[in-house]
Parts: C-alpha cells; structure tokens; sequence
C-alpha cells in the first residue's frame, strides 16, 4: 500500500504511528462485531494525534468475500447504532477482494486486497483533510488500477504474495 503509494495519505500517518493495528480473536461474526463496536467507541474517543485511524485485521473468519460483504452491512449498521455516521467510516479489504464488475483476476482489485479481512475504521475528518491537500484526489482510484496493471504477474506476485 505505502511502497506503491496505492493510499498517498497512508505513509503520514504511518510515519507518525497514528495507526492501532488490532488482531481480532473472533471466530464468530457476532464476536467480531462486539470488537468492532469497542474499537469504533475507542477510535472516537481518541485524540487524533494518538490514534488517527484502526485496522481490525481478522484472521480467523470471514474468509470468503461474500461472507465478509454482508459482514459490511452489519458494520455499517453499527456505525449508525453508535451514532458515528459523518464522523467515522469504514473501509474494507479482503484476500478475495472484487469491485463490482471486474473478474475476480483483474489487477485493479489488488488495491483493497489484503492477507486477511481486515476493517479499516477511518475518522471522516482525516479522510476530509487528506483529500484536499491531494492534488485531484478522484484521480486516486484511476492512478491505482494503472499503476497496478503496468506491473509484471511477476513483480504483482513478488508484491501480492500468492495474491496477484
């Protein structure tokens, strides 16, 4: 992600150590979403400058893609149960990661892919800010799927692992 600058607001808060990184021990969806739950309380509460933002990596469920998409709704739903809508989001990778209307080889979904699910609970001033000191940040997504499709199957497999 920050090697290939596929997240161009990843490496600051990187270098700052602004990200909890939190394994999940869960082996049940209903686990998770209690951990979930405490990791977005534990997100708002926060200053900024501690924590910026949170992967819930989660090794041990959700492996398949679909699983992990209805998964998001329940997420989704728990934001809106907190009250964090508008101040808090959540982003989403997965090792089957697959954007709507692409095959599941093409090299555009290697940006949200990751060695396992893992929720990326993100403060939406943050995103806000980054956004606005990126010189055309719609262009992101775009850049991404260029940059990943002009990479070798091999240089993709040396970056991905078993993934690309």
């Amino acid at each position: 992600m920050i090697g290939l600058n596929l997240c161009p607001f990843a490496k600051a808060v990187h270098s700052k150590g602004q990200i909890r990184w939190v394994e999940s021990r869960a082996t049940q969806p209903r686990e998770l979403l209690g951990e979930l739950v405490a990791e977005l309380k534990t997100l708002a509460a926060a200053d900024p400058e501690a924590i910026d933002t949170t992967l819930l990596v989660c090794p041990g469920l959700l492996h398949d893609f679909l699983d992990f998409n209805d998964f998001l709704d329940v997420a989704e739903g728990a934001l809106e149960d907190l009250g964090l809508e508008g101040q808090l989001q959540i982003a989403s990778f997965h090792p089957q990661f697959q954007f709507d209307g692409t095959e599941p080889d093409d090299a555009g979904n290697l940006s949200n892919r990751s060695p396992h699910p893992t929720l990326h609970l993100l403060r939406e001033d943050s995103v806000e800010r980054a956004v606005a000191a990126f010189p055309e940040a719609e262009a992101i997504f775009e850049r991404n799927i260029e940059t990943l499709e002009a990479m070798t199957p091999a240089q993709r497999r040396a970056v991905f692992s078993d993934r690309g």
